[in-house]
């Protein structure tokens, strides 16, 4: 009976250790994100178990703006930031402490994202169409912001300076929606998921998307150095997100029609999962869908474009491009 109750202790010590041994190989990563659907593949690999069947215990960090995900990112708090370029992305990336890895979402034509909304006594005074919004006041998150950049491409494309525009950086979209509605802005940039509400409580008035007037590389996935070290960790997480990438585009991207995402027995599950990621019932869901590419790919011309415009005008230092701040032994180029 001693006999075999040694055993059993044994067997018992022996499985507890080879529990112990898994839990150590679980590899752990934070990731910064907003609750928008440009982060769509993340928060399906995540509902749906990719990450933990990859091996990886992955938290969600939530942001209200793009810049401090890369703050973040650099500092440690989130160990992969997937968000919008900006100004201080670059900067920071051109310093050497952080790297681009992947690309998520674009501005492409048919694929509602970030709109120009017009305040409802702007509007009523002759701000109907994007091009008008020469000589106004923006609302943007930050300077240097993807809201920004997209502001300048605009300016571009219909010949008016965009030092002529009033920008009204508020740090949040939560700030630049309640300034909007406030009327203490002509216009404000704004993913259409913040906006939605505005509009329909009538304070508000849709312009155009950014997609259909300017369309660009908005998003990426990047982390810092130190994170790049561990490239068992990045490798899993970029597999993954391929994974979610190809299944969000197949899926949810290639039913869409006239912007909207039609609701059955596949792509509701999807759905679903964007919606409680982004706190938005279903059917706001089906009309805001961004563009993400199949494999990841990243523009890398796009982005090069992006760093000369931002040193241009003076919102990034000089002295770095794309070439500089992407990690290629990661990056799928597009």
């Amino acid at each position: 009976m001693i006999g075999m109750a040694r055993l059993a202790i044994a067997g018992l010590v022996a499985i507890m250790a080879m529990g112990t041994a898994r839990a150590e190989d679980v590899l752990k990563a934070r990731i910064g994100v907003l609750r928008l659907s440009s982060s769509a593949p993340v928060f399906i690999a995540q509902d749906k178990g990719y990450f933990r069947d990859a091996g990886l215990e992955v938290e969600l960090k939530f942001f209200d703006a793009a810049q401090p995900i890369a703050v973040a990112t650099t500092s440690g708090d989130v160990d992969f930031g997937v968000t919008a370029f900006t100004a201080g992305l670059y900067n920071l990336a051109g310093k050497g402490v952080l790297k681009v890895i992947g690309g998520m979402s674009r501005e492409k034509p048919g694929y509602p994202l970030i709109g120009y909304f017009a305040s409802n006594n702007a509007y009523a005074a002759g701000l109907k169409t994007p091009k008008d919004l020469a000589g106004k006041r923006v609302a943007v998150t930050q300077v240097g912001s993807s809201f920004h950049y997209s502001l300048g491409l605009l300016a571009d494309k219909y010949g008016f300076k965009l030092a002529d525009v009033k920008i009204v950086p508020l740090q949040s979209l939560s700030n630049a929606a309640a300034a909007l509605k406030g009327e203490t802005v002509d216009a404000a940039l704004l993913p259409i998921s913040t906006a939605r509400k505005l509009m329909d409580e009538g304070g508000a008035k849709f312009l155009g998307w950014v997609g259909d007037e300017t369309p660009w590389q908005l998003g990426a996935v990047f982390a810092a150095p130190k994170t790049l070290a561990n490239k068992a960790l990045v490798t899993k997480f970029l597999g993954v997100l391929a994974k979610a990438d190809r299944e969000y585009h197949d899926v949810i991207l290639a039913s869409m029609k006239d912007g909207v995402v039609p609701i059955n027995e596949r792509t509701k599950p999807l759905l679903e999962i964007i919606a409680k990621y982004t706190n938005l019932p279903v059917e706001q869901v089906v009309g805001n869908c961004a563009y993400v590419d199949p494999d990841g790919k990243l523009d890398v011309k796009n982005v090069d474009n992006q760093i000369k415009w931002l040193q241009e005008q003076g919102f990034a230092d000089k002295g770095f491009d794309a070439e500089a701040i992407i990690a290629k032994e990661f990056v799928k180029a597009d």
